[in-house]
C-alpha cells in the first residue's frame, strides 16, 4: 500500500501523562513487562515528511522493591547501566503513515551507548481537536529487539537447560502527541 501524505503538519510533543513507553520480556515461566514513567519526545512534518525523536530516562523504569533487584537491572552493567547511559533515545530516519491507518517508522534506537537500526510497526489517528482547544494526534508503535545487540548479556540457566530471561523483548510506544504552541 502506498503511503498517503502525513496528516501531521507542524511540531507535536509527545503527552507525557497520556503516553506509555513499555517493555516485555519472557521471565521464568511468564513476562515481566515494565514502562519508563519519563519520556519525552517531538513529532515534526510538513504534510510529506515526519520525523520522531523521543528519550526516555532509564532510572524512570517501573520496576519495585526490592532495591538490589532495581540496582541490578537499572544501574548494573549486566542491563541498563544508567550511571553511564540514563537515557534511551530513538531518531527516525523514515516515518510512514499509510492511508489505511498503520504506521511503519524506521530510525536508530540508542541504548548503552549503542545505536542500532530498528523497524517499527503499529498504527496512528490523524490529529483532531481536544475538549480544550489543543489538537492531538496517536502513533502507537511495537518492535521486537534482541537485547544482546545492546551488550545486555546477562543469563542465569534454568535447572531445565532453559533461559530465565528471553533474548527477545518486545518494546511498545503508545503515544498521545500534541500540537506545540
Amino acid at each position: 500500500m502506498a503511503p498517503a501524505s502525513h496528516p501531521f503538519t507542524g511540531m507535536f510533543e509527545i503527552d507525557r501523562t497520556h503516553s506509555t513507553v513499555q517493555f516485555a520480556v519472557s521471565h521464568i515461566v511468564s513476562t515481566f513487562r515494565a514502562s519508563f514513567e519519563q519520556i519525552e519526545g517531538t513529532l515534526v512534518a510538513d504534510g510529506t515528511q515526519a520525523t520522531l525523536t523521543a528519550a526516555v530516562e532509564v532510572e524512570s523504569v517501573s520496576i519495585g522493591d526490592p532495591e538490589e533487584f532495581r540496582e541490578h537491572v537499572v544501574r548494573g552493567h549486566d542491563f541498563f547501566a544508567a550511571d553511564e547511559h540514563p537515557s534511551l533515545t530513538f531518531a527516525s530516519t523514515d516515518v510512514e503513515l499509510r492511508a489505511d491507518g498503520s504506521a511503519i517508522v524506521r530510525g536508530e534506537l540508542t541504548m548503552r551507548g549503542i545505536s542500532r537500526a530498528v523497524k517499527a510497526r503499529g498504527s496512528y489517528r490523524p490529529p483532531t481537536a481536544d475538549p480544550f482547544g489543543a489538537e492531538r494526534g496517536a502513533l502507537e508503535l511495537h518492535v521486537t529487539v534482541d537485547r544482546r545487540d545492546w551488550g545486555m548479556w546477562w543469563q542465569l540457566p534454568l535447572p531445565d537447560g532453559g533461559d530465565a530471561v528471553g533474548w527477545e523483548v518486545e518494546l511498545s510506544a503508545e503515544l498521545e502527541l500534541v500540537r506545540a504552541a
